[in-house]
């Protein structure tokens, strides 16, 4: 007896959905940065359904590398400290499309939200660190990520938003 065993979970196929990369005070940031700038990152997982009657889902980790560097003193005005100066933002949405066959409905939003960006995630990790690199700029290597904090931290901020009244 040969029963064809499906998958719970299969990666179709992964690609970067957008990317931008920008350095907006060149050239004469690269005159003046001496250290390697502070980088302030955020990292998002946003999940949709592809087709109402299947269980096919594009799951995107979308990632924002802002770096900067405190301005120079003569920046200053006086009256008011002087904003920190952007070295570069590097935004990217990395991708998958995902199947989910036979996985219980009370697991699907784990799976999704959990599973597939941590299945993502190396592969984001090093379009980002490469383009920070050839930017010129040291890379940006992103440390571990606590997928199941987020998603714990997401389902305890629906569960705080107040429902309005009808």
């Amino acid at each position: 007896m040969s029963e064809t065993a499906t998958a719970p979970l299969t990666l179709n196929i992964q690609y970067t959905k957008d990317l931008s990369f920008e350095v907006p005070n060149a050239p004469a940031i690269y005159t003046i940065l001496r250290q390697p700038p502070a980088v302030n990152i955020n990292l998002d997982v946003q999940v949709r359904r592809l087709q109402e009657d299947q269980n096919v889902y594009e799951v995107t980790l979308a990632t924002r590398a802002e770096a900067t560097i405190p301005a120079p003193a003569e920046a200053a005005n006086g009256s008011e400290p002087a904003k920190d100066m952007t070295v570069f933002i590097a935004d990217l949405s990395y991708s998958g499309i995902f199947t989910l066959t036979g996985i219980p409905d009370n697991q699907v939003e784990p799976v999704l939200l959990v599973e597939c960006p941590r299945l993502l995630f190396p592969f984001a990790r090093n379009i980002l660190a490469d383009v920070t690199r050839d930017g010129g700029f040291p890379p940006v290597m992103l440390g571990p990520v606590d997928f199941v904090g987020l998603w714990q931290s997401r389902r305890d901020q629906m569960d705080a938003t107040p429902v309005a009244n009808a």
